[in-house]
């Protein structure tokens, strides 16, 4: 295919960075070209055809079927990279691909990244980039050691409410998995677990940072009030992100 082509099958389908996108394809090569801009046509995300998706800077590997992560999380990173320094331990947690444990790694050289995720295809993409990804339900996941040791838990766990997935944009309804989307009848069940248990994790004066919505922001933050941690929510309107924090005593 020409990039004239490429562009024309990409606008045609209603694609609204059409040059930008047909300039992504391209540079995959020749060889099955034509395959991908169908399957975009069709509706898959982007990165799952490049493989990889931007980040903080970085191209961040994503294989087909594993949640692609959003602009909206690199606040997530921007808030917890500076309360982390060498040596201490930081938790990826329902990590995906890996995006926000590689963007901490490479922010704050010698932190003992650690990412976990339920879903095993989901830990073996992390795994081609970080070198502890555990597999397992929330904090079974991790090594026993860890607990009362980890400085910083970044949570970027599934918070759309049940009711509500059916109204997502078909690249994101069809193509990820519902296990990462699917947060429960109001989309804070999994922040419930996580500030229940979080505790048991955090070294003293450790930190909990949760990515929510600013609708369903001040669930996030009682939920980790209850869990007995002094709690404030961050937002950044030009990234429409908001995280709910919680430090421990």
């Amino acid at each position: 295919m020409t990039p004239e082509e490429v562009v024309a099958d990409l606008r045609a389908a209603g694609c609204v960075f059409a040059e930008d996108e047909a300039g992504l394809l391209l540079e995959t090569g020749a060889e099955g070209l034509a395959e991908r801009v169908r399957r975009r046509v069709a509706g898959e995300p982007l990165e799952h055809l490049l493989g990889w998706a931007a980040f903080d800077g970085a191209r961040v590997p994503v294989d087909t079927g594993v949640f692609v992560p959003r602009r909206r999380t690199e606040y997530l990173v921007d808030l917890a990279a500076p309360l982390l320094g060498p040596g201490d331990v930081a938790v990826d947690l329902c990590c995906g691909c890996g995006a926000v444990g590689i963007a901490l790694a490479a922010r704050v050289p010698g932190a003992e990244v650690h990412a976990a995720d339920l879903d095993p295809v989901a830990t073996a993409c992390a795994a081609r980039s970080l070198p502890r990804v555990h597999t397992g339900d929330l904090f079974a996941a991790l090594p026993p050691d860890l607990r009362g040791r980890v400085a910083v838990i970044a949570v970027n766990a599934p918070y759309v409410p049940t009711d509500e997935i059916a109204m997502m944009p078909a690249e994101a309804r069809d193509h990820e998995p519902r296990t990462a989307l699917d947060g429960g009848h109001d989309g804070v069940g999994f922040h419930r677990r996580i500030t229940a248990e979080a505790p048991h994790w955090l070294a003293p004066g450790g930190h909990l940072l949760i990515e929510t919505s600013r609708r369903q922001a001040p669930l996030t933050a009682a939920a980790l009030t209850e869990a007995g941690l002094t709690t404030q929510v961050h937002h950044d309107p030009e990234r429409d992100s908001t995280i709910a924090h919680g430090t421990a005593q």
